[in-house]
């Protein structure tokens, strides 16, 4: 059985920092591409990084660049998201998620596992 599980959501201040993270079971974590996506209250669920295993290029939204940073440590079979000087705007429940193929891809459709989330909240 497959699972995914993120940590290290809360509540902080803009400008602030936090990192998530997310740990599999049940797949083999060298072989599966992960990413992070968000839904705001009221939005759709969006796009916010991944990594593959074929190709590890990391990949954002635009909106995240220069301040998200989304690493995968094989070795402990989990994949991080440091997300720094954070925004109202990144206010929202974050989601992990999985799937086999060796690319990322910005489509939530695409990924097969999934998290329960965890909360973000950034306050101005």
């Amino acid at each position: 059985q497959v699972q995914v599980l993120e940590s290290g959501g809360g509540l902080v201040q803009a400008g602030s920092s936090l990192r998530l993270s997310c740990t599999t079971s049940g797949l083999t974590f060298t072989l599966t591409t992960l990413g992070w996506f968000r839904q705001a209250p009221g939005k759709e669920r969006e796009f916010v990084a991944a990594i593959g295993w074929v190709d590890s290029t990391p990949r954002y939204t635009d909106s995240v660049k220069g301040r998200f940073t989304i690493s995968r440590d094989n070795a402990k079979n989990t994949v991080n998201l440091q997300m720094n000087n954070l925004k109202p705007d990144d206010t929202a429940v974050y989601y992990c998620a999985a799937r086999r193929s060796g690319f990322s891809t910005v489509y939530a459709s695409d990924y097969v596992y999934w998290g329960q989330g965890t909360q973000v909240t950034v306050s101005s």
